[in-house]
C-alpha cells in the first residue's frame, strides 16, 4: 500500500491486535482480518470474494489499486549507525520517560543521558515510592543530568498537562518523549472480562493518547512507543495487550501522517528486565523466543532512531523453533519474506 495513505481508524489497529490473538487462540475458527475502504467501489467485492475463496492469506487489505497482503520483512541498517550514538541520533533537553522507574524504563534512562539528554523526567504510578527509585536517581545523577521523579498516570490528561505545564514554567525544554508504561497481561480469551482489557488498555493506549496531543505542538526529537511482538503477530493470553500494541503502533502511523516524529518498537522479551522473565520467560525462549540481553535491546533501540525508521520489531528469533510452533494448529504466510523462517 502507499505509505502516504493516512491512518484515520485507529480502533481498528487495535481490533487487528485483538484478531491475531483470536487466531492463535482459536485456529480452527477463526477465519482473518480484511481492511476494507471507504468507499466499496471497482472491483473491491471481486477481490474480496477470491482472497475469501482462496482461503491462503488471512491478513489482507483490498484498495481500488488492488489487494495487499501482510508481511513482514527485514529492516535496513543505517549507514554509520552504531551503539553509542556517535555521528547518529542525539538528544538533548528534556526527556520525559513514562514508565520510567521500572525495569525497562531505567535502561531507557540510562541510554538517553548516554546520547545528550540534559534533564530526565521518570514518570510512573508510584513514583518516588517505587523499588529501587533512589539507586537509579543516584546512578543517573552521577552521570552529570538533572533528574525528577513525578508521581503521575499518564492516561490522566489533566495531571500530564499539569506536568507539562510545570516544565514549561520552570523554563525546561521537552526535547523527547519516550512512552514505555503498560500493564501485563495473560488470561484465556474465554476467561477475559471487559474490566480487565481496559485495565491494559488505559495504560498503554491511554498515555500515549494524551502524550500524543498535549506533545503535537512542540519541536520534539523523539517520540517513541514501546510495544510488543504481541501487536504484530499476536500472543496467546494477551488479547488486551496485543490490542493495546496494535493501536500504539497504529498511532505512530498516524503521527507520521501528520507531520510528526514518532518510532514505535515492537519488543521481543528481554533478559533480566521487563514482562518476559522467569517462567514467562522460559516459555518463551523454549518457543524461539529468548531473552535479549538489555544492553543490545538498547544498542537496537538506538541504531532503529539512526535510521528514522516508524515501526520495527526487535526481537532474537531462532526461526527454527519459532516458525514451526506458531504455525503448528494455523498456517501464516507473515514471515515468508524472511530468508531464514
Amino acid at each position: 500500500m502507499d505509505d502516504s495513505e493516512p491512518l484515520t481508524d485507529l480502533d481498528g489497529s487495535a481490533v487487528w491486535g485483538l484478531g491475531r490473538v483470536v487466531g492463535l487462540e482459536v485456529p480452527l475458527r477463526w477465519g482473518g482480518l480484511v481492511d476494507l475502504p471507504g468507499v466499496l467501489g471497482g472491483g473491491v467485492w471481486g477481490w474480496l470474494c477470491g482472497v475469501l475463496l482462496s482461503g491462503v492469506e488471512d491478513q489482507v487489505a483490498l484498495r481500488s489499486s488492488g489487494v495487499f497482503v501482510r508481511r513482514l520483512v527485514r529492516a535496513g541498517c543505517p549507514a554509520g549507525a552504531g551503539a553509542g550514538g556517535g555521528g547518529g541520533f542525539r538528544l538533548s533537553g528534556t526527556v520525559l520517560v513514562t514508565g520510567g522507574t521500572g525495569a525497562l524504563g531505567a535502561r531507557v534512562a540510562l541510554w538517553a543521558v548516554g546520547v545528550g539528554a540534559e534533564h530526565v523526567v521518570l514518570v510512573s504510578r508510584r513514583g518516588g515510592g517505587a523499588a529501587g527509585v533512589g539507586e537509579l536517581v543516584g546512578r543517573l545523577e552521577g552521570l552529570g543530568v538533572r533528574v525528577s521523579v513525578v508521581g503521575c498516570d499518564v492516561a490522566d490528561r489533566g495531571a500530564v498537562a499539569g506536568l507539562l505545564g510545570d516544565l514549561v514554567g520552570r523554563g525546561e525544554r521537552l526535547r523527547a518523549v519516550v512512552h514505555a508504561a503498560g500493564v501485563a497481561q495473560l488470561t484465556p480469551l474465554g476467561e477475559v472480562g471487559v474490566g480487565e482489557v481496559e485495565e491494559v488498555l488505559r495504560a498503554k493506549v491511554g498515555g500515549a493518547v494524551v502524550l500524543d496531543e498535549l506533545t503535537a505542538g512542540l519541536d520534539l526529537d523523539a517520540f517513541v512507543v514501546f510495544s510488543s511482538i504481541a501487536g504484530v503477530w499476536g500472543s496467546a493470553g494477551q488479547v488486551g495487550y496485543a490490542a493495546a500494541n496494535a493501536f500504539v503502533d497504529g498511532l505512530v502511523v498516524s503521527r507520521r501522517g501528520r507531520g510528526l516524529v514518532g518510532t514505535s518498537v515492537a519488543w521481543g522479551p528481554w533478559a533480566e528486565a521487563g514482562m518476559a522473565v522467569g517462567v514467562a520467560g522460559e516459555q518463551l525462549s523454549r518457543r524461539g523466543l529468548p531473552g535479549m540481553a538489555p544492553e543490545l535491546a538498547v544498542a537496537a533501540l538506538q541504531r532503529v532512531l539512526d535510521g528514522g525508521e516508524g515501526q520495527v520489531v526487535v526481537a532474537d528469533v531462532r526461526w527454527d523453533r519459532f516458525v514451526p510452533s506458531f504455525t503448528a494448529l494455523r498456517p501464516s504466510r507473515l514471515f515468508t519474506d524472511i530468508p531464514e523462517a
